[in-house]
């Protein structure tokens, strides 16, 4: 049974509005790679952006990039790049909130338009859970935490809290989801996180239905998504000072862990599905298959920082034996063609094998927070530059780079502007290389990771702002000789700055407004770090002066 929370004592927590100056979210380093990127996401995701009435009630939300549908996979990611520059970010969340069912199960998606043309011509309202899928909760619980973090709106936040409850429950409950034996989530034998399952033969197109003969398993990012959504959820219990309840969800988020790193780790990266089910698929050699969930588990925080490299240093490795144009595999080696149950699922396409922005996005940030600077560095320079060109981003290519087709792809449409990869590519923009991390709500509490040096930028001004609530955070960062200058602007934050040094050289002091203060040296791989914490209110000029 989980704990009946009451929520009375949360009245006096109430945030009032931050700021009602509606500041903007850009970067500025001379460098157009750079300070063009954040633009040109944002017009693509502007272009997902949708609005439908349902029960007379305006839903804003963003669209997935292969149909005119709401779903809660895609938008819990968008939100990481969208909650930047969209007011509306609760509304969607409150429509599944609305929507689910009284055991705690979640929708997938739902859409007022026409999916499978001409068939399909209906404008109803439609509502969709797959069931071979065992992720959409912690998306759930993940899009309502983004959502009141750039928000700030307690209240808000508080009233979703029993149905995040109830979701995380369902899934620790429910046979279809959670697998007593390993203490882990499981699900039907899909590739990765996505929504059809392996029937060897025995249904004639993509099988969504659990069913009698069901392979079953463990994919490690379900697992990696709930660790990261029970801390969440602790979080803003913590928040709230409701430590006992906290602690409950802490100490699942660390079982749960603890199981998927015994379980699912193959000594290099995570293993793609762990069988429950005795099932073998020809020419398939499963220790190989990396998939697109490994780089997310690193986001996610599961695995260690040696587990983390020896993951990037997998990706490095396939980089250059690969014919592809670029190592974000959905998953590598792919299946054999249409083992799934469709043609048009060959190597290479799609979820099988296509290379997608989103896993190099993921990929980006987690190299920067994990000694891999140049190569996070790298990966967004790619990315810029085939944006650049083609002015378009898909959810996925063919290795040699050609884009999807809607003829060569199981999805409806083929969105030239998708708003998954390119919000995961923001991520790792705003919150790797400038890194500027909100670790709270509103940037009360806020970790600094400058990381311009690794990508030669001497001199850069970034701004981070909430359209929602206003709350803003900046920073100017100049890089000399012999010193790092790093003036901070905030209405009031808790500031934790971790700040890349140059190769070679070393910190002799740090003085904040006049004050020389004790810092300490963190490692990461080759790059030494400079650690401090200190309140900011207003502003901060930190100095850091250099030996060799």
């Amino acid at each position: 049974m989980l704990p009946e929370i009451r929520f009375e004592s949360f009245e006096n927590k109430v945030s009032e509005p931050v700021n009602t100056t509606r500041e903007r979210t850009y970067i500025k380093t001379g460098q157009a790679t750079f300070d063009g990127l954040i633009p040109r996401i944002k017009a693509f995701l502007e272009q997902n952006s949708m609005d439908v009435v349902i029960d007379g009630k305006t839903i804003r939300g963003y669209r997935s990039p292969d149909a005119k549908s709401l779903w809660i996979r895609d938008f819990s990611d968008i939100l990481r790049g969208i909650k930047y520059f969209e007011r509306d970010l609760k509304s969607m969340v409150e429509h599944f909130a609305e929507t689910q069912a009284s055991n705690g199960r979640i929708f997938d998606y739902f859409t007022t338009f026409p999916e499978k043309r001409p068939c399909e011509r209906e404008n109803w309202t439609k509502y969709v859970r797959v069931p071979v899928e065992a992720d959409v909760e912690y998306r759930f619980v993940k899009a309502a935490y983004l959502a009141w973090q750039a928000t700030g709106d307690d209240p808000w936040i508080c009233d979703l809290l029993p149905h995040m409850e109830r979701a995380l429950h369902y899934v620790l409950t429910h046979p279809w989801r959670w697998d007593e034996g390993t203490g882990l989530v499981k699900r039907a034998y899909t590739i990765d996180s996505w929504d059809f399952a392996y029937t060897a033969g025995t249904h004639e197109w993509l099988q969504f239905q659990v069913t009698d003969d069901t392979y079953w398993g463990i994919m490690h990012g379900d697992n990696s998504g709930y660790y990261e959504a029970f801390r969440r959820l602790a979080g803003i219990y913590e928040y709230f000072q409701k430590d006992d309840v906290a602690r409950i969800w802490r100490t699942r988020a660390e079982d749960l862990r603890t199981n998927m790193n015994r379980i699912c780790w193959n000594g290099t990266f995570y293993w793609h599905f762990v069988k429950l089910s005795p099932v073998d698929i020809p020419g398939v050699d499963e220790s190989t298959q990396l998939s697109l969930s490994n780089p997310m588990d690193i986001n996610r925080g599961v695995p260690t920082h040696l587990m983390a490299a020896s993951i990037l240093q997998e990706y490095i490795r396939r980089r250059t034996k690969t014919e592809a144009f670029a190592e974000w595999f959905s998953i590598d080696p792919p299946f054999p063609d249409g083992v799934f149950g469709d043609e048009r699922l060959k190597g290479g396409a799609y979820v099988n094998g296509g290379i997608m922005p989103l896993v190099g996005g993921e990929l980006a940030k987690a190299a920067f927070d994990h000694g891999f600077e140049a190569y996070g560095v790298d990966i967004l320079l790619r990315y810029a530059q085939m944006t650049t060109e083609s002015d378009a981003t898909y959810l996925w290519y063919f290795p040699d780079g050609r884009p999807l087709t809607e003829e060569e792809s199981t999805s409806p449409e083929a969105s030239p502007a998708d708003g998954w990869g390119s919000s995961a590519m923001l991520y790792a923009l705003v919150e790797g290389l400038a890194g500027v991390e909100d670790e709270k709500k509103l940037f009360q509490k806020c970790r600094i990771s400058p990381r311009w040096h690794a990508a030669g930028v001497n001199e850069a001004e970034v701004r981070v702002c909430y359209e929602s609530s206003g709350a803003n955070i900046s920073y100017s960062l100049n890089y000399e000789k012999d010193r790092i200058h790093l003036e901070v602007r905030t209405e009031g934050s808790h500031c934790r700055f971790h700040i890349l040094l140059p190769e070679k050289r070393e910190a002799r002091s740090v003085i904040v407004n006049g004050e020389r203060i004790p810092f300490r040296i963190q490692k990461i791989r080759n790059s030494d770090y400079v650690d401090l914490e200190r309140r900011v209110e207003g502003k901060a000029s930190l100095n850091i002066d250099l030996i060799d």
